[in-house]
């Protein structure tokens, strides 16, 4: 991720109700890849007593109970937690909460599940007359899911789309192609689904849903021309490529940026745009 902001994207504060029927627990573990921290979602339709947990978030116990006593205040009781991916600031505590709350967890990869159920394309999670439908969106990572809140218009991104910032395609696991078709199926349910609002993983909420996803579509083909250009000038290595390409990024960020490059060199590559061994 980088220290972008979609320009004149309307943002709203961190932690707290994001939604009628979405709220925030912010995890205390903020660093540059991870902005404030990481926003565990409670999610519940306002008048049942059942709620669903999104990302649990690191193996902080003090986050955790956090969040447990979030929903109990609200007169919640939590029936079901579930994982976009598999990165620990999003799913390490998973296991520790699921023991907490004793409740399944709902993945995309069957290592990170517990309990009977996964998640894929196409499926609808329930609870207490909540909907949540599960979208596939790889890229960042293989197992990469958003979560659409219809009720809401809202969609949960993960680390897809972030509340500030642009995300990195974490190579090899993350492929750029598949994050490229995982933002056009954003877009298009910012177009033809309702959605005006993002819940990210971290950063703010933001309330221009389809105008950050158009953005980060415009980001990324710049920067895609900006690798080839790179490579033509004769930067031959990844490392080259983001010391040419992200020398106005905080060198902090520049290993995440390089996962990145190696992603777009890959998606070059296969398009027989650049010719690199």
């Amino acid at each position: 991720m980088t220290a972008l902001t979609p320009p004149g994207q309307p943002q709203t504060t961190i932690g707290g109700w994001a939604t009628a029927r979405a709220l925030c627990v912010l995890a205390p573990n903020p660093s540059p890849m991870t902005l404030d921290g990481t926003n565990t979602w409670i999610v519940t339709e306002p008048d049942s007593p059942l709620a669903v947990v999104v990302d649990p978030g690191p193996l902080d116990e003090g986050h955790l109970a956090r969040v447990a006593a979030a929903a109990e205040e609200a007169g919640k009781r939590i029936a079901l937690t579930l994982l976009t991916h598999g990165h620990p600031d999003h799913a390490e505590g998973a296991a520790w909460f699921a023991e907490l709350t004793r409740t399944p967890v709902r993945a995309l990869d069957p290592a990170l599940r517990l309990g009977d159920e996964g998640l894929g394309a196409g499926d609808a999670v329930t609870a207490g007359g909540l909907e949540l439908r599960v979208i596939p969106t790889p890229g960042h990572t293989s197992d990469s899911l958003s979560f659409h809140l219809p009720a809401d218009g809202a969609v949960l991104t993960g680390d897809t789309v972030l509340g500030r910032g642009t995300t990195l395609v974490a190579h090899p696991d993350g492929r750029l192609g598949d994050y490229l078709d995982s933002l056009r199926r954003l877009q298009a349910l910012t177009v033809e689904g309702g959605v005006d609002t993002v819940l990210p993983g971290h950063g703010p909420v933001l309330t221009d849903a389809r105008g950050v996803v158009e953005y980060y579509l415009a980001h990324r083909a710049s920067r895609l021309a900006q690798v080839e250009t790179a490579v033509e000038a004769g930067h031959r290595t990844a490392a080259e490529v983001v010391a040419h390409v992200y020398a106005d990024v905080d060198r902090a960020l520049w290993p995440a940026a390089e996962l990145s490059v190696r992603a777009q060199l890959d998606y070059l590559r296969e398009h027989g745009l650049i010719d690199l061994p």
